[in-house]
C-alpha cells in the first residue's frame, strides 16, 4: 500500500488472472481519507482481498468507513465489498449495476469459487446508493468527491469519480495501463467515454490495472489499441473475413505492448466483430 497523494492510499493489482494463490488480488484498490470518513476506491476481488484492505485502512486511521465504491460489475473490483458489511457504509454504484449483478452475480460467484475456493468468496454486495446520469457528490469531511455514471463502455455500468483536493480521477477499468483491456460493453462507447477522462480538472488518474497513479498521457496507448481494434475489425468485415479469421489477425501488431494479450485479445475481437458487423 502506497500513499500516492495526500490522503490517497493505493495497492497495485497483479497482472494475472484469479488463482487460489493470489485470491483475485489483481485490481488496483485503495482508499481516500477525509476529516470525517474514509472512502474505499474499489474493494478488491475476494473476501480475503477486502479483509486485507480493511486492515490496511485501520493501520492509517480509525475514522469510519463511510463509502465503498463498486466501480463496475467485474468480480476483481467488487467481490471484496463483503469484508466491509459490518462497517455499514454506503455501497455506491452505477444505476445499471443492480441489473448487471442480477444477471451475472450468481455466475460470477460460482466461477470465482471454482477459481480460488468457495471459502474465499463471500456474499454478493449490491449498491445501497446508485448514481444516475446526473452524477453525485460525497463529502468525506473537507474533501469533496464527485461521481459520474458513464455510458456503456468497458461494461454497461462504469462509474468514475474525482477527488477535488488532489485533482485525482479514478476511472477504474475505463483505463487500463500496460495490461491489455477487456471489452465487455461497447467498443464505440468506450472510445467515446475515453474523452471524458481528459479533463483539466484531473492532473492524475488511477487506472483499474497497471501502475497505480499515472498522468493523462497514459490514456493514449489505450485509445490506440481500441482504435486499432475498431479499424482492423471493420476492415476484416469489409473484406469478408469470418470471425475465426479475424481473431488471428486483428490488433496482432499490439501484442508486444500489453501483458496478458493472448488471454484477452481474441475475446475483444469477438466482441468488436459482433458490434461492428451490423454498422
Amino acid at each position: 500500500m502506497q500513499e500516492v497523494a495526500p490522503g490517497i492510499f493505493l495497492r497495485r493489482g497483479l497482472d494475472a488472472d484469479a488463482t487460489p494463490d493470489n485470491a483475485d488480488a489483481i485490481a488496483n484498490i485503495g482508499f481516500i481519507v477525509g476529516k470525517k470518513a474514509v472512502l474505499v476506491t474499489d474493494s478488491g476481488g475476494s473476501l480475503p482481498d477486502g479483509q486485507w484492505l480493511k486492515t490496511e485502512i485501520r493501520r492509517v486511521t480509525k475514522l469510519p468507513i463511510g463509502y465503498v465504491v463498486l466501480s463496475h460489475v467485474h468480480p476483481d473490483h467488487i467481490f471484496g465489498a463483503c469484508a466491509f458489511l459490518n462497517e455499514a457504509p454506503e455501497f455506491i454504484g452505477h444505476h445499471k449495476l443492480p441489473d448487471a449483478l442480477h444477471i451475472r452475480g450468481a455466475f460470477y460467484r460460482k466461477k470465482l469459487s471454482d477459481e480460488i475456493g468457495a471459502a474465499d468468496v463471500g456474499p454478493l454486495v449490491t449498491p445501497t446508493r446508485v448514481i444516475g446520469p446526473e452524477g453525485g457528490t460525497l463529502d468525506l469531511g473537507g474533501r469533496r468527491i464527485t461521481l459520474r455514471a458513464h455510458g456503456t463502455a468497458h461494461t454497461t455500468c462504469d462509474l468514475s469519480f474525482l477527488d477535488h483536493q488532489t485533482r485525482t480521477l479514478f476511472p477504474a477499468d475505463l483505463l487500463f495501463v500496460r495490461r491489455v483491456p477487456a471489452l465487455d460493453g461497447s467498443l464505440s462507447g468506450w472510445l467515446k467515454e475515453l474523452g471524458t477522462l481528459e479533463t483539466p480538472d484531473a492532473v492524475a488518474l488511477v487506472p483499474g490495472h497497471g501502475p497505480p497513479l499515472v498522468t493523462p498521457e497514459a490514456i493514449a496507448p489505450l485509445r490506440r489499441y481500441l482504435e486499432t481494434l475498431r479499424d482492423e475489425t471493420r476492415l476484416a468485415i469489409r473484406n469478408g473475413r469470418s470471425l475465426d479469421q479475424a481473431i488471428d489477425t486483428v490488433a496482432a501488431g499490439e501484442r508486444g505492448n500489453w501483458t496478458l494479450f493472448d488471454s484477452y485479445n481474441a475475446r475483444n475481437v469477438t466482441e468488436a466483430y459482433k458490434e461492428l458487423e451490423w454498422e
